[in-house]
């Protein structure tokens, strides 16, 4: 099968994590662990960007160093790990770990022996919360169209990246989808912001301005490396770029796929900046970049400046990772923002979880169990009765990757509840129940009902397996009550309880 390199964004340590910041990874991981699940081989990246202005300044507000600051929130970040059941395979710090200076040093100087860097003096609006200079027809309001502050105004010489050099070659390779960008809209944004006219950016920034923290400029030590493009190198860094060529080679040159998943607020940094620094550097582009929308509250985006944030690690205490991560994966829409609210996940929770797919488990295994002794009774070949039910189950998995292929979790989750719901309605109408109170009758044929319990054992079992890169905690225990692979079922437990709202 396939090497695939996928990788989250890494967001700014300048608070903790939000539910925000939760979607982005529940949305790769299932990514992941679908394509690990059809047989590819998954390196699954994610981590933190520390090196930014405005976690000085967070550190500075609370009177320690920034490397103390960093640490302490990337240990928030990590620890996600548990409460949203994520399988990432590597977390890099961009200030701690050591295999990231070398990397964004070796992608620096092979950008400037290709003549891409040149020093300018400049004075523009620049925010802090974007770490981007903004032109005056670019904010709304004189504020920051992404987190709504005033720009400051800042003027110093800095070392200038010739994005305009790479204009046209951005824009075949996006257009023809060389590399891709989903969805189509968010393709259609960069095209235009390209055929807008590329300028080249400024990629350095003053040490006295970066208060000292930072990754140097090779050669030039008054200045720190733009965060932006010390960030966008831990794509590289991490699988070996500048320090492990070996790993390099097998996991981002020879690999079948390497795939980005961002917010949209950052688009213009990897699928503009990111791909120009890479052609500068001759190293292979990204194939795939998925955008996903924002996790609003009350129609705004969420972040710690508004004061809507949530722990998702709260979210999950208050009910349960299964729950979180069904409502990001089934309810999150792929064009527009989402509102988040316990309401909203309480409501989708219980009616595909506990009142549809967990009904249909439980009442199979509750009835093969009492009718059956535990025994699962062999699949019948033929089985009109179940024909539609066949059918739903038949188209599947085919339909559930092509969702996942093409990052539309909504879709695939939808596959998943129609075979719950043509389950539950095969129960109605095979009517198990009926069929047991007519073997009580002497002579009566058991192969009836033998057929309806197999078909539902089954029908279980494929859901377990559907469900696993959506739910890896709750998958397992459908399979387990359905009996793993073996000849009998466990003992019925409710696999999703229905959730009520946490006590005020």
């Amino acid at each position: 099968m396939g090497r695939y390199a996928v990788m989250t964004a890494i967001p700014y340590v300048n608070g903790k994590p939000h539910v925000g910041h939760a979607l982005e990874l529940v949305e790769t991981d299932a990514y992941a662990r679908h394509l690990r699940a059809r047989g590819d081989e998954v390196r699954f990246q994610t981590g933190t960007d520390d090196n930014a202005l405005k976690n000085v300044q967070g550190a500075e507000a609370e009177g320690i160093t920034p490397a103390e600051y960093v640490e302490r929130v990337a240990a928030r970040f990590v620890s996600l790990r548990e409460p949203l059941a994520l399988s990432f395979d590597d977390f890099i710090k961009t200030s701690t770990d050591p295999r990231h200076r070398p990397g964004v040093e070796k992608l620096w100087n092979a950008c400037a022996e290709r003549g891409d860097f040149y020093r300018k003096s400049y004075a523009g609006l620049y925010c802090v919360g974007c770490e981007l200079f903004y032109t005056e027809d670019e904010l709304v309001g004189g504020r920051c169209p992404e987190h709504g502050t005033v720009p400051e105004l800042v003027e110093e010489s800095n070392w200038f990246f010739r994005l305009s050099r790479y204009q046209e070659q951005l824009h075949e390779l996006i257009s023809t989808d060389r590399l891709r960008i989903e969805p189509a809209t968010r393709k259609r944004e960069v095209l235009s912001f390209i055929e807008a006219g590329l300028e080249d950016f400024s990629a350095s920034r003053s040490m006295s301005r970066a208060r000292g923290w930072g990754i140097p400029v090779p050669g030039d030590p008054d200045q720190v490396i733009y965060v932006w493009f010390d960030a966008l190198g831990n794509y590289i860094t991490a699988p070996g770029y500048g320090t492990d060529d070996e790993t390099f080679q097998y996991w981002w040159n020879d690999a079948d796929e390497r795939v980005h998943v961002i917010g949209k607020g950052i688009i213009r940094f990897h699928a503009v900046y990111w791909p120009a620094m890479l052609l500068s550097a001759g190293v292979r582009l990204p194939d795939t970049i998925f955008v996903h929308e924002y996790l609003t509250a009350d129609g705004m985006k969420i972040s710690k400046s508004a004061g809507n944030a949530q722990d998702p690690a709260d979210i999950v205490a208050a009910f349960n990772s299964d729950a979180l991560r069904w409502w990001m994966l089934r309810d999150v829409a792929r064009n527009g923002d989402t509102d988040y609210t316990d309401e909203r996940l309480l409501t989708r929770a219980n009616e595909d979880l506990a009142n549809n797919i967990g009904n249909l488990v439980n009442r199979t295994v509750s009835m093969v169990g009492r009718y059956r002794d535990g025994v699962i009774p062999p699949v019948a070949a033929d089985n009109p009765g179940a024909a539609a039910l066949r059918a739903v189950r038949d188209r599947a998995t085919e339909a559930i990757d092509a969702a996942f292929i093409a990052f539309d979790f909504r879709r695939a989750a939808e596959v998943i509840t129609s075979i719950g719901d043509e389950g539950n309605r095969y129960v109605e109408a095979a009517r198990p129940w009926e069929l047991a109170k007519g073997e009580r009758k002497e002579g009566a044929d058991l192969a009836a009902l033998d057929a309806v319990l197999a078909e539902l054992v089954a029908t279980c079992r494929e859901l377990a397996t559907h469900l696993a890169p959506f739910l890896p905690d709750a998958a397992p225990r459908i399979a387990a009550q359905c009996g793993d692979s073996g000849p009998r079922v466990a003992a019925p437990t409710p696999v999703f309880p229905r959730l009520e709202p946490p006590a005020a």
